[in-house]
């Protein structure tokens, strides 16, 4: 979760919310990480767990990541759960909830629901403390 937390802070760095995400593959190796970068790119699609899960696929050679695990800080969104879900990932760890638009746990729980394909483990609150923080401060920078 460090690194994610590092990925998080280059996001803010960019004025982005500062979310970040790392992946590890089965020996607990990095393989990939991301950051928010929705407003360097102007891309509504800029959320670190798209990055590192894309860049995690670059690093294999293959779109399935049976055997890796997403860390992220913040609870990944509907279309965030949705492609680890999709891309097979083992396990989602993530540090705060994300009460208005959380998807594996709080607001949805695509990874857990029936009628999902895919079944990936969820551990959440590693470090949410910090994580939270992150985010409170940033958004209070912004008021």
């Amino acid at each position: 979760m460090g690194l994610a937390l590092a990925e998080a802070e280059l996001a803010a760095a960019h004025d982005d919310v500062p979310v970040g995400a790392v992946v590890v593959d089965a020996t607990g190796t990095v393989i990939a990480r991301g950051h928010n970068r929705r407003e360097i790119d102007q891309d509504p699609l800029g959320h670190a767990e798209l990055s590192a899960l894309r860049s995690a696929a670059e690093a294999t050679g293959r779109w399935r990541l049976d055997g890796c695990t997403l860390i992220v800080t913040l609870e990944p969104c509907a279309m965030c759960a949705g492609a680890a879900v999709s891309s097979r990932i083992e396990r989602i760890v993530y540090g705060a909830f994300d009460d208005k638009a959380g998807a594996a746990g709080s607001v949805w729980d695509l990874p857990r629901d029936r009628a999902s394909l895919h079944h990936p483990a969820v551990t959440s609150r590693v470090r949410a403390a910090e994580c939270a923080r992150l985010l409170r401060e940033f958004f209070a920078a912004k008021r």
